[in-house]
């Protein structure tokens, strides 16, 4: 999905910075930290509590999402098509998953930091990318800011340290992902969800939603002079 244009130009970094926030990336990621809070730290409270957190703000994403491709709901002042899922998953696993990496440490409240600071760094990529507007990225860092934070406010993790080898490997994976991973699909199967529960054969488009406000913004002003010069002639 393309955004109204944001930049001139585009640091060739972002591009790769931005993949941080893809689902097929951070979902493994966080699958491989709750497998360990589940089985080994004997953590299941924690491990659902994050997993039914990251669900729920995933599906009001994909919500908005559809209500846009399929059904034209979105708000052209604010350049808003629906929450940014690569903000959201960011977010929402990112700051979770430092925490877990840093169980059992006094690195532990650092980690969070450095974890909500590459999520607001992931949101804020997705604007020099052009694939989503400020308002876009903006909502999806604070739905899944929120997500993770009930999940730390909430959620006790546990005191045993993480294996070595959690961390390296959540490292490497994260490393070497945005390099060699696959372009992400989930915007494909997004589309096709929204056109199969819509009935529509085309996609709604941010241009198209652009075009209509402007032409509704013009009948709105030709209504108002059309009113304007009628209201003399009943007056005399």
């Amino acid at each position: 999905m393309s955004a109204s244009p944001l930049f001139a130009s585009v640091p060739s970094g972002w591009h790769l910075f931005t993949r941080l926030g893809e689902a097929q990336i951070l979902l493994p990621a966080m699958l491989a930290a709750l497998l360990w809070l589940a089985l080994s730290a004997r953590d299941r409270r924690s491990a659902w509590r994050w997993a039914a957190a990251t669900f729920v703000v995933a599906l009001v994403t994909t919500i908005t999402k559809v209500a846009f491709f399929g059904f034209e709901v979105g708000y052209a002042p604010l350049d808003y098509t629906g929450i940014s899922g690569h903000a959201m998953f960011a977010a929402a696993v990112l700051p979770v998953l430092c925490a877990v990496a840093a169980c059992g440490t006094r690195w532990r409240n650092a980690a969070v930091a450095f974890g909500y600071a590459l999520a607001v760094l992931v949101a804020y990529s997705r604007l020099p990318v052009r694939a989503h507007s400020p308002a876009e990225a903006l909502a999806g860092l604070l739905l899944g800011g929120l997500a993770s934070a009930l999940v730390l406010r909430f959620t006790r993790l546990p005191e045993q340290r993480a294996p070595l080898w959690l961390g390296a490997a959540l490292s490497v994976w994260m490393l070497c992902l945005p390099l060699n991973a696959p372009p992400s699909f989930t915007h494909g199967m997004v589309v096709k969800l929204s056109l199969a529960v819509s009935g529509r054969t085309v996609p709604y488009s941010r241009w198209r939603m652009h075009r209509d406000w402007r032409l509704q913004q013009q009948h709105q002003r030709d209504a108002q002079q059309l009113a304007g010069s009628a209201a003399p002639s009943a007056a005399r």
